[in-house]
């Protein structure tokens, strides 16, 4: 059993999720991470929520990416193509907060990832039965 009931529960939350869910669940957390440095940019820790926060963010982006550019992608070509060009975006917005950070920069990568998380978990709802 785990000792912390937290990480319990997104262990669980993990292995029932899929597709859609997962993604907008992911999305979420990191623009929750996001939110939270943001809301405590004057605590001494800050650099270190920062990065670490940034990376999570950029490291699921980078998964997009990777899967947007797979050969066997179903998704529609222009919506793949959208999707690259905001994660270029992302990355871009990225480096310049970890060379130039300022906390109403997070702003546009929060924003972004609650956006695509409600999509994704509005789509996730029309595909099941019943909803």
């Amino acid at each position: 059993m785990l000792n912390n009931p937290l990480k319990a529960y997104r262990t669980v939350e993990n292995a029932t999720l899929e597709g859609r869910e997962l993604e907008a669940s992911l999305l979420n957390r990191s623009a929750a991470r996001l939110s939270a440095v943001k809301n405590h940019w004057e605590d001494s820790n800050r650099e270190a929520a920062l990065d670490e926060a940034l990376r999570y963010n950029q490291k699921l982006w980078t998964v997009f990416q990777a899967d947007l550019m797979q050969e066997d992608n179903a998704m529609p070509a222009e919506i793949k193509r959208n999707l690259l060009t905001l994660s270029f975006f992302i990355d871009k917005r990225t480096f310049d907060l970890m060379s130039f950070p300022e906390p109403e920069k997070l702003n546009i990568l929060i924003d972004i990832n609650r956006n695509i998380a409600a999509g994704l978990s509005n789509a996730a709802s029309a595909d099941m039965p019943g909803r």
